[in-house]
């Protein structure tokens, strides 16, 4: 009897060999199916059965059964965010990203057979990223899976707990000298005030439980929310403020890897069941817990306790550059202790009678959320669905003084959003210090200017809104750039970034956001050959119109009206002009030329070129009023960016408005996209003698 972990061969050398597949990608449209179907196709050629797995956005399909696991000689993941490898236990699992599935399943074939075997801790037998077979993938990296895992889960908490706040503060609040903008004890609204708290109190525990599950599985969740628990309760570590959003992330990575050290050392058998319910939870917390307290919490309190020395020396000078320094300071962490330093500082000397400090400080307190909310309406192609919405909910919060409605965006991108916040928190403090703005309470944003608390409301708001800009601009240029310079720089290849419709990016169960969307490919051996490329099976007639009871091509979305069969234009741009021209023969377009800005900015944020000759541009815009596809051919091809360095000659264009309905225009793209990996298929299309005989190909597409 063979082990799991014996090489998938028989003695004999006639047993059929059995592999499983996952496919994923970020945004689960294109890459997922394309990799799907180009390993179904290479293991039929070599003789292999295989089912594949597809983690796509319309859902998992062709999900693998607890038998298909049992029966199977080794596992593929093809796949750029988080797989679940725990129901692998026991077999070879080789772990590789997408882009290999695509470009070298038969080499991903042959090398399972030497893959490392699947440890039953779903975290791999040498960790995180041990199941890499060599490391021969291109996956994303732990840390940036990790980060965005912790992001994604975070994110529900911060709206929640946010909008509760704000509401109870707008129906229910008054301000006060002392207490700030308080709500009655015994009110309604303090009870919605608590709940809101109650959110906002989970929201950092549960950003560094989830950093940490992605990185040592289930027994690091338990010690990642403990810490992150630890991190943001001063008291524990004898400080006014505890280390916020910013000291959940690192007892999250920390919690993680800790883990995962502590799953290396070998145990006796009879020890190995209890492992991971019961004794590396409580080692790494216990480990993780004392280590904050003892060592990362004391710096902490005494950064918070110098800091405030330092700005109490700082009362007699420059009002402009305290403001600055001030916008700095409430900027940065969003409730850690360099924010909660400025904001107490403030709020200490309103006792005083100096309420210009903390007219400051309300100056730069929603400047955050406002800014980054600001950022997702004015270039929304570099945020996911899910960061617009959270944008959204973190306008409404910026307007009731609740920095951390920002927390979500600093956390996915901190190189590009922290540096932002404080530049704009800067020019609203300074702004505000160099008008003598006042607050006569413990508290920011828009609402105690309403509410009458502030002195010299008119500059108030000038500077709030300054501060905002500065921010959204700053932000969405660096992070314009970050992106730029990701997809510019080759790892290992030429970057491609998945094909998603403008406007609509991953789910909120995964940690995946679609400006970091790009899947990275291998380049070696990416050439194709003119015939690989261009083969074309026995050419297809001329077809006749089909008649009603002919099926309908891509729901009815595709017609003969959108159909041509030769494309006059040379270039990417124009022929995106020219196909948005094709689709408004339907009568479905309101605005070509906005249908056409849409997919020209999709094309900027990374190429609609999937490889093997073929584009697939497309736009979610409200310039249409319905779906709509369109398919067009170009004899010479056109210079499209893709992945294979080939020309398009087959592009579909796809466009849907932002109101539709359902999954239908992802499961048109996931349809093509697999369907187009058939290289006969493909030679039809490009044999097809006009209109009609396209759309008979095209009917395959089931």
């Amino acid at each position: 009897m063979t082990s799991p972990a014996d090489p998938p061969t028989g003695a004999d050398g006639q047993k059929r060999l059995k592999l499983l597949a996952v496919t994923a990608c970020p945004t689960g449209i294109a890459h997922t199916y394309m990799a799907a179907e180009k390993l179904q196709q290479a293991a039929d050629r070599l003789g292999v059965d295989m089912k594949v797995e597809t983690q796509g956005s319309i859902g998992a399909e062709n999900v693998l059964s607890d038998n298909d696991v049992r029966e199977a000689d080794g596992v593929i993941i093809a796949a750029d965010k988080d797989v679940d490898r725990g129901r692998f236990a026991g077999k070879r699992v080789l772990s590789v990203g997408v882009s290999e599935g695509i470009s070298h399943p038969e080499r991903l074939i042959e090398r399972v057979g030497s893959a490392p075997v699947q440890s039953g801790d779903g975290a791999g037998s040498g960790g995180a990223g041990a199941a890499t077979g060599g490391g021969g993938g291109r996956e994303r990296s732990v840390a940036y899976k990790a980060l965005m895992n912790g992001v994604s889960y975070m994110i529900p908490f911060v709206v929640v707990g946010g909008l509760l706040i704000a509401i109870s503060l707008s129906l229910g609040g008054h301000t006060d000298p002392k207490g700030g903008l308080v709500i009655p004890d015994d009110s309604f609204w303090m009870h919605v005030n608590q709940i809101g708290v109650i959110g906002f109190t989970l929201m950092v525990p549960i950003l560094s439980g989830y950093i940490a599950y992605a990185i040592g599985d289930r027994p690091a969740l338990v010690p990642g929310m403990i810490g992150g628990w630890i991190a943001n309760t001063g008291e524990l570590y004898d400080s006014k403020a505890g280390a916020g959003f910013i000291g959940a992330i690192v007892t999250g990575f920390l919690a993680g890897y800790l883990v995962l050290w502590i799953k290396k050392v070998k145990v006796p058998k009879f020890v190995q069941p209890i492992m991971p319910i019961i004794v590396i939870p409580i080692l790494a917390t216990s480990a993780l817990g004392l280590f904050f307290i003892y060592v990362i919490g004391k710096p902490i309190s005494w950064v918070f306790e110098h800091l405030t020395d330092w700005l109490s020396g700082m009362t007699g000078t420059s009002a402009i550059l305290l403001g600055a320094i001030l916008g700095l300071m409430i900027a940065f962490d969003m409730g850690g202790p360099v924010n909660k330093t400025a904001f107490l500082f403030g709020a200490g000397l309103i006792a005083t009678g100096n309420q210009t400090v903390m007219g400051m400080c309300a100056a730069a307190i929603p400047v955050m959320p406002l800014g980054q909310g600001l950022a997702t309406l004015i270039r929304k192609r570099l945020y996911t669905e899910q960061e617009r919405e959270t944008g959204l909910a973190s306008l409404f919060m910026g307007l009731f003084g609740i920095s951390e409605g920002a927390i979500p965006f600093a956390a996915a991108r901190p190189a590009q959003v922290i540096p932002a916040n404080m530049l704009g928190g800067a020019v609203a403090g300074a702004i505000a210090g160099l008008a003598s703005v006042k607050d006569a309470v413990p508290h920011g944003g828009p609402i105690v200017a309403v509410l009458g608390a502030v002195g010299g409301v008119p500059m108030f708001f000038v500077a709030v809104a300054a501060g905002t800009a500065v921010t959204a601009l700053a932000t969405v240029t660096l992070v314009d750039l970050s992106e730029r310079r990701r997809r510019g720089v080759p790892v290992g290849g030429a970057g491609v970034a998945e094909p998603v419709l403008a406007g609509v990016g991953a789910g909120a169960g995964g940690a995946a956001v679609a400006g970091e969307a790009a899947v990275v490919g291998d380049g070696a051996g990416a050439a194709r050959t003119g015939s690989q490329e261009s083969a074309v099976s026995a050419p297809v007639a001329a077809s006749p119109v089909a008649g009603d009871a002919a099926p309908e091509v891509l729901s009815g979305y595709l017609t003969r009206q959108t159909v041509k069969v030769e494309l006059a234009a040379e270039d990417k741009e124009a022929a995106i002009r020219e196909m948005a021209g094709l689709l408004a023969r339907t009568g479905k377009v309101t605005d070509v030329e906005e249908l056409v800005r849409t997919a020209l900015a999709r094309e900027a944020q990374g190429t609609t070129g999937l490889g093997e000759e073929i584009a697939i541009p497309h736009a979610k815009t409200d310039a249409v009023t319905s779906p709509v596809v369109g398919f067009a051919r170009s004899a010479e091809g056109i210079e499209w960016g893709s992945l294979d360095g080939t020309k398009a000659k087959l592009i579909f264009m796809i466009s849907v408005p932002e109101a539709a309905a359902g999954d239908e225009h992802l499961r048109i793209l996931a349809l093509l996209s697999r369907k187009l990996m058939d290289e006969g298929f493909r030679g039809r299309l490009v044999a097809a003698v006009d209109e009609a005989a396209v759309l008979e190909v095209l009917r395959e597409v089931q």
